[in-house]
């Protein structure tokens, strides 16, 4: 039965990375090896953790820009389906940017840079604790999630959200800031790249980014339970992958706006705080941290703490 299990997930992962491949046109080296030094260990794990008490788990996937989250995700749901019959429910921070119109307010009531979607401050963190909420109920109603259109940077209207009809098993929540920590006072004083020492000068931004750190989204991470963290082998390396990723969005996303190279640098700057304080804080944050190589594969997995 187990061996009929692995060959039908076999069939769907390689049609998965098949299409993948068509949309991104990269090659995928050693699938089948991926397949079973890396996603069907992480599956055992994730469901090991539900296994303790066989309540909902929110599963929290953390990772610089470009790191691979969305497939990580997209596999596992579909492995933790077949295999162990676990309805799994999948969303990211991403699609719970703010209005543009309220991030438009926010440049010009608190910081211009608050314009641009991303930092902490940028979500709707009370939509978020209302939705993990709604999906952990008991008694389960069907819950919409939104959909954030970057193209557009604006949140899709009601009718384009996710649709959750089914009470799920596990809750997997990606994000690049997922779990991220806020920072010493002292530490915020130094501006990092360009967009902190001309328009952060009296540190208005990076303050009120931290202490949202510090409290909303502390309240936030809190529902998490256990934390998996995708570990780049450095910062210039999520640049690549970001850039990538347009690259990416350009081919898929006919007639729709994407950037250019020096656009992605300066973009990828507004991040670069808190990606580098969990690239550097990662044992603290993580249950479970996956080495990746230059090349985006993973090399390792390591856990740092017992669930």
């Amino acid at each position: 039965m187990m061996a009929k299990t692995i060959r039908m997930i076999k069939s769907d992962y390689l049609k998965f990375l098949k299409k993948k491949h068509e949309v991104d046109g990269k090659p995928i080296v050693d699938k089948i090896g991926k397949l079973n030094k890396f996603y069907l260990p992480l599956s055992d794990w994730i469901y090991s953790i539900y296994r303790k008490d066989n309540k909902t788990k929110v599963i929290g996937l953390s990772g610089g820009q470009g790191s691979g989250k969305s497939t990580i995700t997209s596999i596992l749901k579909f492995i933790l389906k077949k295999k162990y019959k676990l309805n799994t429910c999948v969303f990211s921070i991403d699609d719970f940017y703010k209005k543009k119109s309220e991030r438009k307010r926010m440049s010009k009531n608190i910081h211009q840079l608050f314009s641009t979607r991303g930092v902490p401050g940028t979500h709707d963190t009370n939509l978020i604790l209302k939705t993990i909420k709604k999906l952990k109920k008991k008694k389960f109603k069907t819950v919409f999630i939104p959909r954030f259109d970057k193209s557009i940077d604006d949140r899709l209207n009601r009718n384009k959200w996710q649709k959750i009809k089914k009470s799920p098993h596990i809750i997997i929540f990606e994000g690049w800031c997922v779990g991220a920590i806020s920072q010493k006072n002292n530490q915020l004083k130094k501006p990092l790249n360009f967009i902190e020492r001309k328009y952060d000068i009296n540190l208005t931004w990076r303050r009120t980014v931290n202490n949202a750190l510090k409290t909303k989204y502390k309240k936030v991470f809190k529902q998490i339970d256990t934390l998996v963290y995708l570990k780049a082998p450095s910062f210039n390396h999520i640049l690549k992958w970001r850039w990538d990723q347009e690259q990416k969005m350009k081919l898929t996303s006919k007639n729709k706006k994407t950037m250019s190279k020096t656009q992605v640098k300066r973009f990828i700057m507004y991040y670069e705080r808190i990606t580098k304080n969990m690239m550097k804080n990662f044992t603290i944050l993580s249950d479970l941290t996956i080495f990746l190589d230059e090349k985006h594969r993973s090399k390792k997995m390591k856990i740092n703490r017992n669930v």
